[in-house]
């Protein structure tokens, strides 16, 4: 490898996201529900009960958004609380480690407030049992002393609007799920979204792309949005390094080459998975816990990041015995 590709190599390094690149999250993400591809039923449904809210002039009724990473739930929760007016509240379900960490964030909203717990599902029972009173009649329950002489003292909270976010729907208590009003489930994109996406994305980034291109991106980036604009910000660094003024198929060839990402949307993770089963199981069946110790990778990323879409393409079968590869994986395989 000579010192230019090892150069080109550092700019297609899916793990160096610098501080200006999170800042790319931000600006790609939608302003408005006009702007918002993709995902139709979905934001229907969620800009009907935000103008109803506004309507009655109260809290809009919490709502759970479920679906694989990526594919716009928090882009979604920012856009509800900008159409209610309201300020948004963002915290990931795993950093609340105490009762009083989430009593803390509660007793502090404002009236019609939006509340975002991110990986909901992750939530710790004895916290999550803070969120059914709270959520039902904005009320907060907190046990002062300890023993025999221990007294619950109940605080008012303001009304305020709870989205949660969730990748495993299925690992939610079902008291927690069912004082959600509205279960609302995201499904991946089709190619067509996640051109239109990238072509409104390039225009934000002031980059000249050529349909076709813009279509072969959105063919290879798992039917995701934000794997989508990942790719489209590499596919920017190559024109950029080797003065390309239009990005077109040949660059985009190359760009998802260095990317080691093949015509179906696989990376080098996704293919490493189906060999492993390949090699060392004889196609399958594997159970998930061998399956994770063979390859060094933890089961909860194998099943939430990299095996939905495996399922979703045909590629992957889960048996009650294990996984297995399917006819077209093994043919892609070869």
């Amino acid at each position: 490898m000579n010192n230019e590709e090892m150069n080109d190599d550092h700019f297609f390094d899916q793990e160096r996201i610098s501080h200006s690149e999170r800042d790319y999250e931000v600006r790609l993400r939608p302003t408005n529900f006009d702007e918002y591809i993709g995902q139709k039923k979905v934001v229907q449904n969620v800009e009907l009960m935000s103008k109803s809210a506004l309507k009655r002039n109260q809290a809009m009724d919490h709502i759970l958004l479920s679906g694989p990473p990526g594919l716009g739930k928090t882009s979604l929760a920012m856009l509800t609380a900008k159409e209610l007016g309201s300020q948004l509240h963002v915290i990931s379900a795993p950093a609340l480690e105490r009762k009083g960490d989430l009593a803390a964030i509660l007793s502090n909203l404002n009236d019609q407030d939006v509340l975002f717990i991110d990986e909901i599902h992750r939530l710790h029972i004895t916290i999550e049992e803070i969120l059914y009173s709270a959520m039902e009649d904005f009320k907060l329950d907190i046990v002062i002393g300890q023993g025999p002489a221990a007294r619950t003292v109940q605080i008012d909270l303001l009304p305020f609007t709870l989205i949660g976010a969730t990748t495993r729907a299925g690992l939610l208590s079902n008291p927690l799920r069912d004082r959600f009003m509205a279960h609302l489930n995201f499904d991946f994109y089709q190619p067509n979204d996640l051109s239109k996406i990238i072509e409104m994305n390039a225009k934000k980034l002031k980059l000249n792309v050529t349909k076709d291109a813009r279509l072969m991106m959105g063919h290879c980036c798992r039917g995701t949005p934000r794997i989508a604009n990942r790719i489209l910000r590499r596919v920017r660094d190559y024109a950029l390094v080797h003065d390309r003024e239009v990005i077109d198929q040949e660059v985009v060839k190359i760009a998802l080459s260095m990317l080691e990402i093949d015509d179906l949307g696989l990376d080098s993770m996704d293919r490493k998975i189906l060999t492993v089963i390949r090699d060392y199981y004889q196609n399958g069946p594997v159970g998930i816990d061998a399956l994770s110790a063979t390859l060094g990778e933890d089961k909860q990323t194998i099943e939430d990041v990299y095996e939905p879409y495996l399922l979703k393409e045909g590629l992957l079968i889960r048996t009650p015995r294990g996984r297995m590869l399917s006819d077209k994986s093994i043919d892609h395989l070869n």
